[in-house]
């Protein structure tokens, strides 16, 4: 695990009257054109205005879902731009590319409290495939490169990984500290009674998250999809629950080598189709009606794992404990988002699903930190190097200002 030593923050740079690219995350979801969480937005605001403030001329580049094949206008990133005018009183620019005379042109004649979002970055396909040329055409566009984008960070793509080390004066903007300076404190000095609870589909997504925390945590928690598999090679008949076949001998591995650390649920609502609207019962996890699939985890589950929960000192959760988009069966995600809200603990909760429940739970603030960036944080938790972040190193060939030694952590939001 690398640390943030050699990595340069923002306010450690001269921005003054510089051509500032900052990569941030505007991956936010949309419905019919409109945005229906601005959270990605919302976090990177900070970074944005100190670029602002200190007399850059602010470049933003993202990318927008996966657009195939050219650009696309269901893919334009135009409704961000008009949402972080609203949120920041900033005239947003957004030219028709993110390469090209429009984009230079728009960036030359920017004047005082505007700044340019440039057309989604995946409208060329040579983004994703890290090409070299393309990143010189960006690079060509600015003269300091900034990382802001957690949620792209292991991502070695054009924009992330090729672009900064194309350029001298590189850094890590607020949002990526304070996500790096969190999840490093998990996976080096955890507080403890350190407990991990892990959700979501499949267990074959997790297994080298699972491995890792196990080397660090007291007590993993397990619940979702995936905990249907755990119980299925327990010997539990899951009737038509999701189960990964292919994964049994794996989860028996992990459950022994674990011992009594790993808790499973005892209960579960089960359904009989798989619907919003399907039947539901609570049953024991053995004894499943055939038929029937487990959607969520049950009330006794959720009362063990609270008293997993309750003396814990650091508790990281990422994934759901059901299919919470069914209002029938979220409450045991629910349950644990307020568990963690109660417990006293320093909470950490993975991006993606994990980060809408708190949020539609209502707890999200209660929380010490919320990621944006869900596969972001559990390749941090594997323990594995970040392309986007190994980019923004210092290396001994460049001949940087020298850096401060007495270096000020983030804050984790609270």
């Amino acid at each position: 695990m690398f640390s943030l030593d050699g990595i340069r923050r923002i306010d450690e740079l001269s921005l003054s009257g510089q051509r500032v690219f900052i990569r941030v995350d505007f991956n936010v979801p949309l419905e019919g054109g409109k945005i229906t969480d601005d959270e990605r937005i919302v976090r990177t605001i900070p970074t944005i205005k100190y670029a602002v403030e200190a007399g850059a001329k602010v470049i933003l580049a993202s990318h927008l879902g996966r657009p195939k094949g050219g650009p696309n206008p269901e893919f334009s990133l135009e409704p961000c731009g008009a949402r972080l005018s609203e949120l920041t009183g900033y005239e947003v620019l957004l030219p028709d590319d993110c390469l090209g005379d429009a984009a230079r042109k728009v960036i030359a004649d920017m004047r005082k409290n505007q700044v340019v979002l440039l057309e989604n970055l995946r409208f060329h396909p040579e983004e994703e495939k890290d090409d070299p040329g393309f990143a010189k055409e960006l690079a060509e566009l600015c003269d300091v490169y900034v990382n802001d984008a957690f949620g792209a960070a292991h991502r070695a793509h054009a924009s992330v990984h090729a672009l900064p080390l194309l350029k001298h004066v590189r850094g890590m903007g607020k949002l990526l500290e304070e996500e790096l300076t969190c999840l490093s404190r998990i996976v080096t000095a955890p507080e403890k009674p350190f407990v991990a609870v892990l959700g979501g589909a499949k267990v074959s997504d997790k297994i080298a998250v699972i491995e890792h925390l196990l080397t660090r945590c007291d007590r993993l928690i397990i619940g979702g999809g995936m905990a249907n598999t755990f119980l299925a090679a327990a010997g539990c008949d899951m009737q038509d629950s999701l189960v990964e076949r292919g994964s049994l001998d794996t989860a028996r591995a992990l459950m022994a080598k674990a011992g009594d650390r790993l808790l499973l649920p005892v209960d579960g609502v089960a359904a009989d189709s798989f619907h919003a609207d399907a039947r539901r019962q609570v049953v024991d996890v053995d004894r499943v009606p055939a038929g029937w699939r487990v959607l969520d985890i049950g009330p006794a589950s959720i009362a063990r794992f609270g008293d997993a929960l309750h003396d814990a000192r650091l508790i990281v959760w990422n994934g759901p404990m059901g299919v919470f988009e069914f209002p029938n069966f979220a409450e045991g995600t629910f349950a644990i988002a307020r568990l963690l809200a109660s417990s006293g603990a320093t909470t950490v909760v993975g991006g993606g699903d994990s980060a809408s429940a708190v949020k539609k739970a209502g707890v999200a603030n209660r929380l010490t930190h919320v990621s944006t960036g869900g596969g972001a944080s559990l390749e941090y938790l594997e323990g594995r190097e970040l392309p986007g972040v190994a980019a923004l190193n210092d290396t001994p060939d460049d001949p940087l200002d020298e850096v401060p030694t007495a270096r000020a952590g983030a804050a984790c939001r609270s």
